[in-house]
């Protein structure tokens, strides 16, 4: 398995499975990317057809590079926080807790863990087509605490996931008996 440092780790405590959003996600984002980089060809072709000197203008040309600049840095900071969203939002299931790491914006980050003992119901849920013909969805994890459900989001496989959880659930609590 790889390397992960886990948050406070527990005395014996192995990973059992390392958990991201299924890539179909990125996929997803990085299609929107690609149209919002040709959505300005099709703008400008447009624009210079209806108005041919407006590059040539002295004051319309520099701000044309401003807004085509603006715009580069905008899809640019899009594709690089899609990617960390992507890659930094983890869900790690050990063989005595259930950790999710969460990346909130670029300089924000939650932690929260759940003993698996706690565990009361664990559900998987695909809706939609994409989720179905994928294979990928999410798992809700019910506890008695104050938070009720922890959630991973658009994992892959989330049936296989439910089935690991409840299992290690069932196994700890058999040893809390």
């Amino acid at each position: 398995m790889l390397y992960f440092n886990l948050p406070r780790r527990l005395p014996n405590e192995k990973i059992i499975k390392i958990i991201r959003r299924d890539s179909f996600i990125l996929f997803k984002r990085m299609v929107f990317v690609l149209i919002l980089i040709c959505l300005p060809a099709l703008v400008a072709g447009m624009i210079f057809n209806l108005f041919p000197n407006l590059i040539a203008g002295e004051i319309s040309y520099p701000i044309i590079a401003l807004a085509i600049s603006g715009y580069t840095l905008f899809i640019w900071l899009f594709s690089f926080f899609s990617f960390i969203d992507y890659y930094l939002d983890v869900w790690l299931i050990t063989n005595e807790r259930i950790i999710d790491v969460r990346q909130e914006g670029f300089f924000s980050r939650t932690v929260s863990e759940l003993k698996l003992f706690q565990i009361q119901d664990v559900t998987s849920e695909l809706q939609g087509f994409f989720q179905f013909i994928f294979k990928y969805g999410d798992v809700h994890v019910q506890t008695a605490a104050e938070v009720g459900r922890f959630v991973f989001s658009q994992v892959p496989n989330p049936e296989k996931v439910r089935d690991i959880i409840i299992k290690l659930a069932e196994d700890k609590k058999a040893y809390h008996a």
